[in-house]
């Protein structure tokens, strides 16, 4: 019994027999996934400690203002990644269909009360925070919704999943749309595409998702002037976007090692250094090599991830798991394309990585659910013995 008793002393916080909450965390969480996403995080941190002092002098700021409003979101953002990956699955889907539902509401608002930027009506004005952008905060609750609502058809055939879904897409890119935001629109396309498809879509609606995107991108540019501009521009060699070329000159100048932090020299002519066009900065001041292992960060969290998704038996949390994962590949393929001018620009943030506060919290929420549903399940055997199910590994 005293043998046992020093035994049981011993036990740590962090035992695998411990019945704590951040106990079971630590040792259901993928450890793998969750440190890639923190380095992300950390590399963000420095990326926009190395871009954002040309904005704010240029704005008359305290070089160092976005600086340290970012280290307040990149707290908050933290925090509620670890916190909502501690959420069980049934908890995952409440916390989607309020947020999803609240997104609605604000998204209906926007055009009564939301502020005007570049002629387009995206954010709201908040007191201290500056303002928010609910069309972010959508796109992982969306993810989730569609998901939930795409698995119900495999627990009773009768339920009319595709149907709902549809609706929902609909309703959202119609609401993307009047703001305008064509480039938001696209990437919630990629991610129902890639959850329909792995419903088993009929081959049929397979083909008429296809014609409703070309239908949209041959709409978008003979209606909206922006999005014509920029594919005239990126199809023409000799247009000048002037952000663009200003970040193929900072490629350029950093080559394969970089000019060192702080010495970047073509960051102080772009506009977006901060926020757009942060993954410039990288490749000016740590080089191509850096700039090359960013993607792969952002690769093995794709990849790992869908490798989780294929080895879970919960049809959810696979359709769930692939969305947020394609959500959070598609808007850093994006990024990064058009500022090596592969992809016509467009302005969308690099994941935990460019300055704002609405994206970092929204992908961390976003981020905080796919740890969440990639979790190792363990249910309790009369013996007293833990078996896994759910997410093998």
């Amino acid at each position: 019994m005293t043998k046992g008793k020093a035994s049981t002393k011993k036990t740590g916080r962090f035992d695998r027999a411990s019945s704590g909450l951040l106990s079971r965390w630590w040792w259901t969480v993928d450890r793998p996934l969750f440190f890639t996403l923190l380095i992300l995080i950390l590399c963000g941190m420095i990326l926009v400690t190395a871009g954002s002092p040309p904005v704010a002098k240029r704005l008359g700021l305290d070089a160092f203002h976005f600086v340290y409003r970012q280290q307040g979101f990149l707290f908050i953002a933290f925090l509620v990644m670890v916190s909502v990956s501690m959420f069980e699955p049934k908890q995952v889907r409440r916390l989607s269909v309020l947020g999803l539902g609240g997104s609605l509401v604000l998204l209906c608002l926007l055009p009564l009360i939301g502020v005007e930027n570049k002629g387009a009506i995206r954010w709201f004005p908040v007191p201290l925070l500056g303002t928010i952008q609910p069309s972010e905060f959508m796109k992982p609750f969306f993810a989730v919704v569609v998901a939930w609502v795409l698995s119900e058809r495999f627990r009773n055939p009768e339920f009319p999943s595709y149907r709902i879904a549809i609706a929902l897409f609909a309703l959202f890119a119609g609401l993307l749309l009047i703001q305008p935001d064509f480039g938001m629109t696209l990437t919630l396309m990629g991610v129902f595409g890639v959850q329909m498809f792995l419903a088993g879509i009929p081959m049929l609606l397979v083909g008429g998702l296809a014609v409703l995107g070309v239908g949209l991108g041959i709409g978008a540019y003979f209606t909206m002037s922006h999005v014509r501009d920029r594919i005239d521009t990126f199809l023409n060699p000799s247009a000048e976007n002037y952000q663009v070329q200003k970040s193929l000159q900072a490629f350029q100048s950093g080559g394969f090692f970089g000019r060192g932090p702080g010495e970047g020299v073509v960051k102080w002519s772009i506009p977006d250094s901060h926020t757009d066009f942060i993954f410039a900065v990288a490749a000016e001041e740590f080089g191509v090599l850096l700039s090359i292992a960013i993607v792969g960060l952002f690769a093995t969290v794709v990849i790992r991830s869908f490798v989780r998704a294929g080895q879970t038996t919960d049809t959810f949390a696979m359709l769930a798991i692939a969305g947020l994962a394609t959500q959070f590949g598609g808007q850093a393929f994006i990024n990064m394309g058009v500022s090596l001018k592969l992809l016509p620009a467009k302005g969308m943030t690099l994941p935990f990585m460019s300055y704002g506060g609405s994206s970092l919290v929204a992908m961390a929420i976003g981020m905080g659910m796919l740890l969440a549903l990639t979790r190792k399940r363990y249910g309790q055997l009369p013996s007293g013995r833990l078996h896994g199910y759910g997410l093998a590994g």
